[in-house]
């Protein structure tokens, strides 16, 4: 008699990186469903197009003959959890069923501190133009392919979850401070990171201005990309426009290619460098990986634009000091003669409180800042740091607006504005959209 095949249930299956696992698991034939909270997330939607059934959390969900993919912001004793357990079922951790599912690929793991997504869906998309790849990538996209050869996907640090992957390649754009709630300072960060790195099977490719990744001691060898002399992959010829960024690749000394990338900001120089390091590792055709490259449109909430009137209105995950940076200078590049609007929102009280002074001195580069107050998480409701206190930081000021009143943005005129944050900043764009398209249409 044939056995049945088990049926994978995600408790949490609206987390970005969940979300991403349980496409993959999909479309490469096998029975998924998962649960998780009735607030509309922007990952259900590829879900939910793909036919995957989300329920609402209910230990009822929990049968026999499923295996328990638990999310990591779930602790064991979560109701489906306790369910699953109570019946004996499997019941696996995001990260360590990541972990054993790579070994199939010939794995490349995406991390950093900052950047992670934006290099894992630039690596997917070159990748999958050139040889069958499946992919997760932190905003939520997943892809699984049948005959797949390798495999890309973002590798998060927090609470060291990325030490259960062992890839063959890794791609490691920084080492900063980050995640205060458990990460005690630069040096722990860094005892991670290192950890990380020697268990890296080929090859690590890592940003060669990072002081902390220049400490890096495995026994992988590691190439550094970059624009220095000391750097093995070097970005040569920078040109910055307002189409995107193009520039030749040397390595050894010898120029492997001239390439493109249509993103906006260094970082993103930087980001196309270590995927093209990691596709001539590889031996990949350098022709075929320009080709790639030019034609990559972007990952979710990363520089995400529209035009609304005449106010260009920008949708940027950006929650950390040097992504705020990153951001600024994506927005400085794509629009030269426009000036600059901040509207921020922090996420968490201990990473506002821990951060304060570099957050103040980032929000500076914009022309104006507008602040939203902190969003909290499960973990941290309340804090001993109020937005105002951010807001004595920056020179240029920061005034606080609120979902209910925008109407300051109104004063902007042939300008752009950037919304950034990890929480839920959107409710302000949306805020501003709607009454930015009442409020000109009235005076027109």
């Amino acid at each position: 008699m044939k056995t049945q095949e088990p049926i994978y249930h995600f408790v949490g299956i609206k987390g970005a990186g969940m979300s991403a696992l349980a496409l993959i698991l999909h479309e490469k034939g096998y029975q998924v469903q998962g649960s998780d909270i009735e607030k509309y997330c922007f990952t259900q939607r590829e879900l939910e197009k793909a036919g995957v059934s989300i329920l609402p959390f209910d230990e009822h969900n929990i049968k026999e003959n499923m295996i328990i993919i638990a999310g990591n912001a779930f602790e064991d004793s979560h109701r489906e959890i306790q369910e699953a357990l109570k019946k004996g079922l499997q019941v696996v951790r995001y990260h360590r069923f990541l972990g054993d599912f790579i070994k199939n690929f010939t794995s490349i793991a995406v991390t950093g501190s900052h950047g992670k997504t934006s290099t894992t869906g630039m690596l997917a998309h070159v990748f999958s133009g050139i040889q069958p790849t499946s992919y997760l990538i932190g905003d939520g996209t997943g892809h699984g392919v049948m005959d797949a050869k390798y495999f890309a996907f973002e590798a998060c640090e927090y609470r060291r979850h990325f030490l259960a992957y062992s890839p063959d390649y890794a791609i490691i754009t920084n080492v900063d401070f980050d995640h205060p709630d458990y990460y005690k300072s630069i040096d722990d960060v860094f005892d991670a990171f290192q950890t990380f790195g020697s268990q890296v099977k080929k090859g690590i490719v890592a940003f060669g201005d990072d002081e902390q990744l220049r400490k890096l001691k495995t026994d992988a060898p590691i190439y550094y990309y970059g624009t220095k002399d000391n750097d093995d992959f070097q970005a040569k010829n920078i040109e910055r426009t307002t189409t995107g960024s193009e520039f030749d690749v040397v390595y050894k000394d010898e120029t492997i290619g001239r390439f493109i990338v249509p993103a906006f900001g260094m970082h993103n120089v930087y980001n196309a460098l270590g995927v093209i390091a990691i596709a001539h590792l590889e031996g990949q055709d350098m022709t075929k990986v320009a080709t790639e490259l030019v034609t990559f449109g972007g990952v979710k909430r990363r520089f995400s634009e529209k035009k609304v009137d005449d106010m260009i209105i920008v949708d940027d995950y950006a929650h950390h000091p040097a992504e705020i940076r990153a951001t600024i200078d994506a927005a400085r590049q794509k629009y030269p003669e426009k000036e600059v609007i901040a509207v921020f929102q922090p996420h968490t009280f201990t990473r506002t409180v821990a951060l304060l002074d570099e957050f103040g001195e980032a929000l500076d580069l914009a022309d104006h800042i507008y602040l939203c107050d902190i969003f909290g998480s499960a973990r941290e409701e309340v804090g001993d740091v109020k937005i105002e206190d951010l807001g004595n930081k920056i020179t240029k000021g920061g005034s606080v607006i609120s979902e209910d009143n925008v109407s300051p943005l109104l004063d902007f005129h042939d300008a752009v504005v950037v919304f950034m944050g990890a929480g839920d900043v959107q409710k302000f764009q949306r805020s501003y959209e709607t009454l930015l398209g009442t409020t000109r249409k009235n005076i027109m």
